[in-house]
């Protein structure tokens, strides 16, 4: 073999098994996150009742019936975010008391969910549960009273981008910017909106994209709603269209939404 083939092989082999490398711990910080593992157990319940994803005024509540758990979307996929950033568990160490438990809690949701995660030696340790869904389903009202009101999310300066007229290139951008986050391996929180229409205003967490099919144009991503705990739920993203959408359910109609990254960093 010439020399100078030898050392070009041997300078391909290096670039490939770099990249290869770059790709694979990407891919492995990515699907770090696990749906039934490290989402909150228990639901934000809606304001208003909704049919077919058409809402309705809910009956007044009976006396002695428990307060609902409304207005916490944002909350709860900030929470969701910073535990997986901030926090481990321990489930072989005795479970803390309900003080013990709000303290360390409070430790977590406290930090700004934007900032890098913690190394596993420096994170808040929680023990007697294997996770945050687990630690959720059994200690729901100590987690409930501990991570944050609904009301301030309202007024977030974040918020106020949804009054103004984007074109398709800015959801092109938030694409774009979505994708970039997960190949970091990071989390990617999303506001979505149909304003001026108010058929949504709600937050996901969007945790993994899908294989793309190469026929149809839609890019397909997984994402935590907190108003459905119990499975993932499906964003998609049309680059025909330029354009996101998002899952049919009971409390949506299913179709066009606009996309804000949100606690990607401060004032989002």
């Amino acid at each position: 073999m010439i020399p100078g083939n030898s050392r070009t092989a041997a300078g391909f082999w290096q670039l490939g098994a770099f990249l290869a490398l770059v790709l694979l711990r990407s891919s492995a910080a990515a699907s770090d996150f696990r749906f039934g593992r490290d989402t909150v157990g228990f639901a934000n319940a809606t304001v208003f009742e909704y049919r077919e994803g058409h809402p309705s005024l809910r009956r007044q509540r009976e006396k002695g019936e428990p307060k609902r758990y409304t207005r916490r979307c944002f909350v709860l996929c900030r929470t969701t975010m910073q535990f997986h950033k901030f926090a481990r568990f321990d489930p072989h160490a005795p479970p803390l008391d309900d003080n013990a438990l709000a303290a360390r809690i409070r430790n977590v949701t406290r930090r700004a969910a934007w900032e890098k995660p913690l190394p596993t030696n420096q994170r808040v340790v929680f023990p007697g549960y294997a996770n945050l869904r687990a630690m959720s389903d059994a200690r729901r009202e100590v987690l409930r009273r501990n991570i944050g009101l609904g009301w301030p999310t309202y007024v977030r300066l974040g918020n106020f981008r949804m009054l103004f007229d984007h074109d398709s290139n800015y959801h092109k951008e938030t694409q774009a910017n979505l994708d970039a986050a997960l190949a970091r391996g990071e989390l990617f929180v999303g506001f979505l909106t149909t304003y001026p229409r108010l058929s949504i205003n709600h937050a996901v967490l969007v945790y993994e994209r899908k294989s793309a099919s190469l026929n149809d144009g839609i890019d397909h991503y997984l994402v935590y709603d907190p108003n459905h705990p119990e499975s993932p739920r499906e964003l998609t993203w049309s680059s025909r269209d330029r354009a996101f959408a998002y899952q049919k359910d009971w409390d949506f109609i299913g179709g066009f939404v606009r996309v804000y990254q949100i606690y990607g960093k401060w004032l989002q």
